[in-house]
């Protein structure tokens, strides 16, 4: 009876892991787009960065802006507040490596790795005397950026920076985030969880990103779940999840930057008030804006004062 038990909860437990992986290796690998659904107008363009090709746009006139995407999303983030900030910018916005349509590298998605990719991708195409903007780990990039003192920067605003709670605080968003989040940073199961992930789970995980539900657009929805089940896609993130808490350690490099930084958060964020006052203090030559009514999605939950945010810093 004991071998028997033993067999049972063995099986129990195998059975899921090669139930997802046949469901993992079934999934049809979706169509890369070949314009944004959001503009039409906009050319997509691919930049080579160490053999991985990044997908980016560039649009308007003006002093160089470089817009910087969450963990697990893609420069369709900024869907709201490109075609206004393009009247006053240059734009540009890229997907990191592992997200979006880029490639999907098999590498540790550790900060260096997207601070580098941001910096090269700057310096292959040129972009100078640029302001930096971006949410979560695209709010810490340009941090890390600047405190390198990179020549090219000239400010940054550090929109809901993820740099706290040792990587965890997408657990904060609600229930079904802290349960997927939490599971994957553990080995077997979190990968066998993760190929079970559907639309309808991903749109409640990203719900608590914002403070309205009708701030996620259905085209967002749709595209954020077709670039997150190419292949490799979740072992890229997981890799990602299971690194997070190296946003938190690297804050430590803060004080050294030394061009002007605007924090702006949401007062939904994940993070806590001590968090943000933490960073403000930490950071010389910062100031620190809450805005009302805004999840850690930011532009998506209030694109005006994101773009205001933005504007303002060049004056």
């Amino acid at each position: 009876m004991e071998t028997n038990s033993l067999l049972l909860i063995i099986a129990l437990f195998i059975a899921p892991v090669f139930i997802s992986i046949l469901i993992e290796a079934l999934r049809k690998t979706p169509t890369t787009p070949e314009n944004l659904y959001w503009d039409n107008s906009l050319k997509i363009q691919y930049l080579d960065i160490e053999g991985a090709k990044l997908r980016y746009i560039k649009t308007g006139q003006g002093p160089n802006l470089v817009l910087l995407h969450t963990l697990r999303t893609q420069l369709d983030i900024f869907e709201k507040v490109i075609p206004e900030l393009s009247k006053t910018f240059t734009v540009y916005a890229l997907d990191y490596p592992g997200h979006g349509f880029s490639s999907i590298p098999d590498t540790a998605y550790v900060p260096e790795l997207f601070v580098n990719s941001v910096e090269q991708f700057m310096e292959k195409l040129d972009i100078s005397d640029a302001t930096l903007a971006g949410i979560s780990i695209g709010g810490s990039i340009p941090l890390l950026i600047a405190a390198k003192q990179n020549p090219r920067v000239n400010n940054v605003v550090a929109i809901n920076p993820y740099d706290y709670f040792k990587g965890r605080g997408v657990t904060r968003a609600n229930a079904v985030a802290w349960l997927v989040f939490s599971l994957a940073r553990f080995p077997i199961v979190g990968e066998t969880f993760m190929r079970f992930r559907n639309p309808m789970i991903e749109q409640l995980i990203l719900q608590g990103g914002v403070s309205e539900n009708r701030a996620l657009s259905t085209g967002f929805l749709k595209q954020v779940w077709q670039s997150g089940v190419r292949k490799g896609h979740y072992r890229a993130l997981i890799n990602l999840i299971r690194n997070a808490h190296k946003w938190e350690q690297a804050r430590s490099a803060y004080s050294k930057i030394n061009v002007p930084v605007n924090l702006v958060y949401g007062d939904n964020d994940w993070s806590t008030s001590e968090e943000r006052e933490k960073n403000n203090r930490a950071i010389p030559n910062s100031t620190i804006k809450i805005i009302k009514d805004g999840g850690h999605f930011l532009s998506l939950d209030q694109p005006n004062e994101v773009v205001e945010a933005i504007t303002q810093s060049i004056k």
